[in-house]
């Protein structure tokens, strides 16, 4: 049988309509392998100049009480112990956890409150240097999802969907946009460690990071907190650097042969992420040897940020890797899923994080990176005002709250200083200015200069988006 034979053979029907709009894909095959590869991203993209080059998610995992930290409440001090009253929960489902409960006890927080900054924002004891940024950053508390349980609420809010096998937001920015560097990925992931070993933890996989139906060079690059920042990203003993170069270029040419033959478009991801790793055994070493940063380095994100894997670590690295051209960086810090007792665990939560969010805005200030620069904090849902299990002076629960919780953002084209949102006398309903999770979405890709509407991949049939078929709206009272 003639090579043009096998070649139909092998097609699958998608690869033979691709192929057939995007020729034999030697222009892409190219640009991959030239010696100065550069990444663009879709063409037709950015849809308008966009306010942000670069993103960083500080992903609290488990959904921290906003009534603790930004959603001040005083007047819950006058309903201690008292039943949540029906016409505020309104039918709503519980979880399990709290659903068999007699009693819907409301529990104020023991936290205090002060106003910071121009707006007048409150802000809990807890968080006193997130205090001291009150001007820097944008606090939204009227963010909403559907999703009662952590795992749909944590793919929902990456992805756009409750169901996985979705690209997340920093997959679809990558996808969209390209790289900025030629030796580090598009995306990358951390997952940072927590102080109290008593906190709560979320299960957590790569999917979260996952380029879902977008080819798999767009999924994020986990950097991890011990050992080879990145798996085998060293060479096997006894192999020299020329051996894998001559392996690799070998490789290579056994790839292009496969491609020109069946067309599948993840021969080509996977020679660009063969050279991409070859690349980044030079590039990710220098990245994470902190040895050479200047002491007042540690004086801005704390003594924490010289050990591997804490959030004050992470955060120093993303700054980093926004120096060396990264796209978009994920951070995720676990422990926030205060049910028991929120005494317990969330002092040390918010200790992990408070400087080392405020020290990360603040560095990029000064290097002059924040204006370019999109920060977000937020969690998956918000918690319960009334109190899951025994409530005491001193011990109190929350349980799962999707209706309404507070996320910050700052940089990137987002007004500094300002408060977006109310929520009623129990931080339960939302009553003015709500923004459902696929309008923060939205929000994201606008600042990037994206239209959210006019950003999809095709996929079984389907053009689809990150924020999916309905009604999405990005938050313009908060963009510059």
């Amino acid at each position: 049988m003639d090579p043009l034979s096998t070649a139909i053979l092998n097609e699958t029907r998608r690869q033979f309509f691709s192929l057939s709009a995007r020729g034999l894909g030697s222009i892409a095959l190219y640009s991959l392998l030239g010696q100065r590869l550069r990444a663009e991203g879709l063409a037709g993209l950015p849809h308008f100049a966009p306010k942000a080059k670069r993103a960083v998610f500080l992903h609290m995992l488990g959904g921290p009480p906003q009534q603790d930290l930004f959603d001040y409440k005083p007047g819950l001090q006058n309903w201690y112990d008292k039943d949540l009253p029906d016409s505020v929960r309104q039918g709503q489902r519980l979880t399990t956890m709290s659903s068999g409960q007699s009693r819907f006890p409301i529990a104020p927080s023991i936290y205090k409150f002060n106003q910071y900054g121009r707006s007048g924002a409150w802000i809990s004891e807890l968080l006193p240097y997130t205090a001291r940024m009150a001007d820097d950053i944008a606090i939204v508390k009227s963010l909403y999802t559907e999703q009662i349980n952590h795992e749909p609420a944590i793919t929902f809010v990456q992805t756009g969907s409750m169901i996985g096998g979705r690209p997340c937001i920093g997959s679809w920015l990558a996808y969209g946009l390209g790289s900025m560097s030629r030796d580090l990925p598009a995306f990358v992931v951390m997952n940072a460690t927590h102080s109290n070993p008593k906190a709560p933890i979320q299960a957590m996989s790569a999917r979260m990071w996952s380029a879902g139906f977008l080819p798999s060079k767009y999924s994020g690059v986990a950097l991890r907190s011990g050992g080879d920042p990145v798996l085998f990203i060293n060479n096997p003993d006894g192999v020299p650097g020329n051996v894998r170069r001559t392996m690799l270029d070998g490789l290579s040419e056994l790839n292009q042969m496969q491609e020109k033959r069946i067309a599948d478009p993840e021969i080509l991801t996977r020679i660009a992420q063969f050279e991409m790793a070859y690349r980044m055994q030079t590039s990710v070493p220098e990245l994470t040897d902190l040895s050479k940063e200047p002491e007042h380095t540690y004086e801005l994100y704390g003594e924490d940020a010289r050990k591997g894997g804490t959030f004050a670590n992470t955060c120093l690295l993303t700054r980093r890797l926004f120096e060396r051209g990264v796209r978009f960086v994920q951070i995720y810090h676990n422990g926030w899923d205060v049910h028991g007792t929120v005494p317990g665990a969330l002092p040390s939560q918010a200790k992990d994080v408070d400087q080392a969010c405020w020290a990360l805005v603040q560095d990029l200030k000064q290097r002059g990176m924040l204006e370019e620069t999109l920060v977000i904090w937020a969690g998956e849902f918000g918690r319960t005002t009334y109190s899951q299990g025994k409530l005491t002076p001193t011990q109190y629960g929350r349980d799962h709250h999707p209706r309404c919780y507070t996320i910050w953002m700052a940089g990137g084209g987002i007004k500094p200083g300002v408060v977006y949102g109310e929520t009623d006398d129990f931080s339960y309903n939302i009553v003015a200015n709500g923004v459902h999770v696929r309008d923060f979405q939205a929000t994201i890709l606008r600042q990037f200069g994206i239209d959210h509407e006019r950003f999809s991949y095709k996929y079984q049939g389907l053009d689809v988006r990150l924020t999916g078929v309905e009604k999405a709206t990005p938050v313009q009272d908060i963009i510059i």
